[in-house]
């Protein structure tokens, strides 16, 4: 084995490591957004390891290849796109890791009739209904009115209100209208007039 090929090794193991560990999780279902950070190796292709952040328009300039689409795709999913455009014109049996190396900032917001209203972060890989939106801003205050809550989110370009009944969810056990927040969306709680 020559040296190239067991330091690749010696990398691959170490971050294999780090994901079982839970230090740097790595979902096979997360999908790349914009702003995301890879690092990018080529085994035995020194020239190729690359560091990159995925653009605002969803995509990453790789060397020899130029732009490609990433955003909307999984780690998987990338690699084998980068292997295989490189085996098209370049290399025989390309070996390519993605590693994400920082995850885009998401946030969402919860305003109005709660305890601690803000902007929250979520996590890179982890769905968070709107009850747990609500319970991470501390929960309803004594004169919010929970059967209206309303989950304000852009998509497209498109302003979508969605009103949700807590009460259903928590009194009739309705955990279907228990919805995932996405990112930038707004929750709000508006006050009871009872």
């Amino acid at each position: 084995m020559n040296k190239r090929s067991f330091i690749f090794i010696a990398v691959s193991l170490f971050l294999c490591l780090l994901t079982a560990g839970g230090t740097f999780s790595q979902s096979p279902e997360y999908r790349l957004q914009a702003t995301d950070v890879l690092q990018i190796t080529v085994h035995e292709q020194d020239d190729l390891t690359t560091k990159t952040r995925v653009t605002q328009d969803g995509y990453i300039t790789f060397p020899l290849i130029g732009k490609i689409k990433a955003e909307g795709m999984t780690v998987q999913e990338l690699e084998l796109k980068l292997k295989e455009s490189l085996e098209k014109d370049y290399l025989v049996n390309a070996q390519v890791l993605v590693f994400i190396e920082e995850y885009h900032a998401r946030q969402f917001s919860v305003i109005g009739e709660v305890n601690s209203p803000g902007k929250y972060d979520m996590p890179a890989e982890k769905r968070i209904t709107i009850l747990e939106a609500i319970a991470m801003a501390g929960g309803f205050s004594k004169d919010a009115d929970t059967n209206k809550t309303r989950v304000i989110r852009v998509k497209d370009g498109i302003k979508k209100t969605l009103i949700i009944r807590v009460k259903d969810i928590t009194d009739k056990g309705n955990k279907e209208e228990d919805i995932a927040i996405e990112p930038d969306d707004i929750v709000f709680v508006p006050e009871s007039f009872f």
